[in-house]
Formats: structure tokens, C-alpha cells, sequence
């Protein structure tokens, strides 16, 4: 079986998102660990201020620090244009440097598909109709800060000049952003956007056909950017649940999600549900379709026991 790496979501929105007594943040933590020794890349936490309540990301992930010492720290993803690009990068250079240089930032535009999420960008202040121009400008400036520049920067949302923040990022070049982007949104400005700020791109929505493509049409524009396309680091992002009985994951996951979101956006793209030779077998499919990184997340209720399964049963097959 084909090597890759492997990083897990931790449940940060799960302890909230039931409407039950929040649970202790020793899951998160205690989860982080098991993956550590497990051997696998990376963990990773999701984002959102108001319309999908949990735990911050980027405060968490330095708790997460404290308790690991190898895996790479990942969010998946940053709502990048709900921050103001001064404070962002200064909480990235803080992290980067309490996990001796593991910060790994998976960044999007985001959506406003439903009022829950337009009204997130209101209550940060923010346009959503604007989210887009508002993004690129959050992560051009946040990554020449994070890697020590000295920035001058006058465009439609943001104005500086000589602006210097400090402590900033271990890693050479500053902390790393993966731009999210999807095949099956046909946006050329997305794929363009990626190429050109990114160090790698990660995709959620696309089946492996399309992630194929994706990757195809992302390095093609790296190239006319000068930049090396090899050198992006492709991520894909996946969600699923693992039982034996196929019809009780997928009613799981469908619960988990319409809980999560408050909608099931993306139908059949999630998954796959059911016994665990299944996800080995996407898992693989996107790997052939040219992912050198996936990270999972459990739609389940019981978070513990997926990630046991996914360690036992999964795991050893990318070994």
C-alpha cells in the first residue's frame, strides 16, 4: 500500500455542538497524544466564531503543543478573513514558536450558504460579499509577517507600511498555508488563488477524479507564477465512519453532520460510511489521485471509539 500522511480532526466542535454540558477538553488533548504515538503526521482542529460554535483553533492547537512533541499542528479550516491580518499573524508566530515550528495553517474563503453563516461574517464585522478579495490580502500579509518581513501593503481592506511583527515563525519562509480549493466549484479565480498564495492546496468536496484534476490545474498555474509545483503539499480532507452494519454509519453520519452544520452540504462527497475496508480503499483512490497528506474526521458521536478503529484497522494499511 502506498505510504501517506496521515492526520486526524479533533472533536472541537463536538464538545458543544449537541446542545449537552460542554465535555472536558482532555478528549481533545488525550486524542492529539494517542495520534502522536500512533506515529501519524499531524492533528488538526476545524474554525468558526458564531455559526458552528467550538473550541478557538489557533488557542488550542498551543494547547496541544504542550502535550505533543512531533506532530504537525494543523487548522482545517482557517476562516482566514474573520481575523485582521496584524493579530493573525502574531498568534501564528506565538504558536509556531511554542511547537518548536509545527504550525500548518489550512485556510478558506469559507461560505455563507445559510443565515447562521452570513451572519458570522456580520458579527465579525465583515462583509460576506467581500470575504473573498478580504481573504487573499489576510494571507499574503499574515505569511510575509509570520516569515520575519518587513511589509508594505496598501490595498482594499487592509493599509500598512513598514509593518515588522514579532516573535515571528520558526519555519523558514513563515508558517505554511494550505489554500482551500474545490474542482467541483469550476472557479478558475479559486484554482489561480491557491497557486499563487498557498504552499499547498486541500480539498474536501471532490471525489478523486476530480482531486486529480484538481491538483493538475493548481500546479499548472503554480508554474506560471514561477513558483515549483512539486513543492505544494497536497492535502485532501476526509470524513467518515466506520461500522460493520453500513446502514447505522450512515445514519450516524448523516446525524453527525446535519448536527454539525445544521445542513448535510456536500451529500454523497462525504464519506465513505461502513466497514473499515471501505475507507482504506478511498483513502488509496485519493492517494493514486495525487494526495500526499489526508486528514480524517469521525462523523460520530463517539469520537474515542472511531479513532480506535481508524488506528487498529486503517492505519496499518499506509504503513
Amino acid at each position: 500500500m502506498t505510504k501517506v500522511k496521515i492526520g486526524v480532526l479533533l472533536p472541537t466542535r463536538r464538545l458543544i455542538m449537541t446542545g449537552e454540558a460542554p465535555q472536558d477538553i482532555e478528549t481533545v488533548l488525550s486524542m492529539a497524544e494517542q495520534v502522536e504515538k500512533a506515529g501519524l503526521d499531524s492533528v488538526w482542529v476545524g474554525d468558526s466564531l458564531t455559526a458552528k460554535p467550538r473550541l478557538e483553533p489557533l488557542t488550542t492547537l498551543a494547547a496541544i503543543a504542550s502535550r505533543t512533541k512531533r506532530v504537525r499542528l494543523g487548522t482545517s479550516v482557517l476562516l482566514a478573513a474573520l481575523r485582521h491580518p496584524v493579530t493573525l499573524a502574531h498568534v501564528l508566530g506565538s504558536l509556531d514558536l511554542i511547537s518548536s515550528g509545527r504550525a500548518i495553517i489550512g485556510a478558506g474563503v469559507g461560505g455563507a450558504f445559510n443565515e447562521d453563516q452570513r451572519q458570522e461574517w456580520l458579527n465579525a464585522g465583515v462583509d460576506p460579499k467581500q470575504r473573498a478579495g478580504r481573504f487573499e490580502e489576510v494571507v499574503d500579509v499574515a505569511k510575509r509577517l509570520t516569515a520575519g518581513e518587513v511589509v508594505t501593503h496598501h490595498g482594499a481592506h487592509f493599509d500598512f507600511e513598514s509593518l515588522r511583527v514579532q516573535p515571528h515563525a520558526l519555519q523558514k519562509g513563515g508558517v505554511p498555508f494550505l489554500v482551500a480549493c474545490h474542482w467541483n466549484t469550476g472557479r478558475e479565480a479559486q484554482f489561480r488563488r491557491a497557486a499563487r498564495l498557498g504552499d499547498g492546496i486541500m480539498s474536501i468536496s471532490d471525489y478523486p477524479d476530480e482531486y486529480a484534476r484538481l491538483v493538475e490545474k493548481v500546479q499548472g498555474y503554480a508554474h506560471d507564477y514561477g513558483k515549483d509545483p512539486s513543492k505544494l503539499e497536497r492535502t485532501f480532507y476526509m470524513t467518515v465512519n466506520m461500522q460493520a452494519d453500513e446502514a447505522k454509519a450512515d445514519a450516524e453520519a448523516n446525524q453527525f453532520l446535519h448536527l454539525y452544520y445544521g445542513m448535510n452540504f456536500w451529500g454523497d462527497r462525504w464519506g465513505p460510511y461502513g466497514h473499515s475496508e471501505r475507507t482504506i480503499e478511498r483513502m488509496q483512490r485519493y492517494v493514486e489521485a495525487g494526495a500526499e497528506t489526508i486528514v480524517v474526521r469521525f462523523a460520530a458521536l463517539d469520537q474515542q471509539a472511531q479513532l480506535d478503529t481508524f488506528l487498529s484497522e486503517v492505519v496499518p494499511e499506509f504503513s
